[in-house]
């Protein structure tokens, strides 16, 4: 049997980036921006057309490892992803600079001002950062 994907989620109040593995677990792909509102639609859509084993979502929390204001949003949102997807598992990780890393990624693209404004594809470029992190702690157990 093929493996499946493992599908990332950065979620925020208005916009949430997504990133998807390929087929072999190896490398993470930006997949899309969507509306906070409109995700779980979407990500029915996806799942009917694409197997995923997981989710992996990213976990805010202060640099003191507690909570943040956005925390509580996110552990909502993950009752309401469970049972909207009973077959697949869900994980958190810890998203502690990941939206530093996805300026900083951005800026070393070179490119320009208006691509550097795109919050969308930051929220892609963090979702794919905590995808890529949990595959590399994940390959490290194998």
């Amino acid at each position: 049997m093929e493996p499946k994907r493992v599908l990332a989620i950065d979620l925020g109040l208005k916009r949430t980036g997504l990133a998807v593995t390929d087929p072999a677990r190896i490398i993470a792909s930006a997949l899309d921006t969507v509306s906070t509102n409109e995700l779980l639609a979407y990500l029915t859509r996806y799942l009917a057309r694409t197997p995923l084993e997981g989710f992996v979502i990213g976990l805010p929390v202060g640099l003191d490892g507690r909570d943040t204001d956005a925390t509580p949003h996110v552990r909502k949102f993950i009752v309401q992803l469970r049972k909207t997807f009973p077959d697949q598992w869900v994980e958190t990780v810890d998203e502690r600079y990941t939206s530093s890393l996805a300026r900083q990624t951005v800026l070393a693209s070179g490119k320009g001002r208006t691509a550097r404004q795109d919050k969308g594809a930051l929220d892609r470029i963090s979702a794919t950062i905590i995808l890529q992190g949990w595959l590399d702690r994940h390959a490290l157990r194998r």
